[in-house]
């Protein structure tokens, strides 16, 4: 049987505050809405690895046992503040699961990638 898990989460700035301080990263990018405003950004963006970690999270719904053996990520577009991402984790083999996080309102890829886990 194939595990297939999705989820919905809108990103706050109050989420990239958090993980910033727990992860230490503390890029202004993530953090300070006005220096974001100057960027091509325009706004504060999230952290890739928060947005793994909402992955993660939901894989461990299934196999909250799990250690991750490996993991490959690419981050094509960011996530913003206030925008809905769409979560999807599916197994593709035994302990081997694809990760996607698309933003809801044009369904741009903000993280494609693959983990492989022991329980």
């Amino acid at each position: 049987m194939t595990t297939e898990l999705t989820a919905r989460w809108t990103p706050t700035q109050a989420d990239f505050d958090a993980f910033a301080r727990v992860s230490g990263d503390d890029n202004p990018i993530h953090v300070d809405p006005e220096f974001s405003a100057r960027t091509a950004f325009g706004r504060t963006v999230s952290h890739g690895m928060l947005i793994y970690s909402k992955l993660w999270g939901l894989l461990q719904q299934v196999h909250p046992k799990a250690r991750q053996r490996r993991q490959s990520m690419m981050f094509s577009h960011p996530a913003y503040t206030g925008e809905e991402v769409l979560l999807r984790v599916r197994e593709t083999a035994p302990g081997r699961f694809e990760m996607q996080a698309t933003r809801a309102a044009d369904g741009a890829a903000l993280l494609t990638g693959e983990a492989e886990i022991e329980c």
